[in-house]
């Protein structure tokens, strides 16, 4: 029975594969460049590419785009942060407190760490002008602790739900931060260039 069925699958593979290389090779050139424009596709790559081409469109799109002030660059190396920030790090615990959650986070490369030092020492402020909630912040040899309180007893549960990552993804700032950054109005640029 296993024989069978490996058969079948394997015949089934050689004839898909045979069949979509007749089709492919019945086609003009210019079926084929017609194949590939009319192609609507929303993913460029990853999600960094992706985000990159965007800024670059919009920038492209625009007539008073100042390309002496572009810093993609600087996008590219803020994004490369998010990804250690959010990949390379290790959510030690997650803890319920009073008006909140206490989270311990442990950075696993150098450059989580770096990330995590420089994203640290903006985002509480930024997130407490987005949502309101209070994050401190206390660096414990190679570890960070994290405390997020708020007075408001109906976002208690959502911050716990949250957790680290949630809490570090909060809000519709980080757009605007990209956006800013990659135009070269961004104030932090020095931080992400290091």
């Amino acid at each position: 029975m296993k024989l069978n069925v490996l058969l079948f699958a394997a015949l089934l593979t050689h004839g898909v594969a045979a069949f979509a290389e007749g089709d492919h090779s019945a086609m003009t050139h210019h079926d084929h460049s017609m194949g590939a424009s009319a192609t609507v596709l929303t993913e460029a790559g990853n999600d960094a590419f992706g985000t990159i081409q965007e800024v670059i469109a919009r920038l492209n799109s625009d007539p008073d785009t100042d390309w002496s002030k572009v810093n993609i660059e600087a996008l590219r190396q803020h994004l490369v942060d998010m990804n250690e920030m959010t990949l390379n790090v290790e959510v030690i615990s997650q803890t319920p407190i009073a008006q909140g959650m206490e989270a311990i986070v442990k950075p696993l490369t150098a450059r989580s760490a770096a990330a995590l030092e420089r994203v640290l020492k903006v985002h509480p402020a930024q997130l407490q002008r987005e949502s309101g909630w209070v994050m401190q912040v206390v660096k414990n040899a190679d570890a960070y602790r994290l405390i997020i309180t708020t007075k408001n007893s109906y976002e208690i549960s959502k911050i716990r739900g949250l957790g680290y990552i949630g809490v570090m993804a909060y809000g519709t700032h980080h757009q605007l931060h990209h956006w800013a950054m990659a135009s070269g109005e961004n104030p932090h640029a020095q931080h992400h260039l290091q």
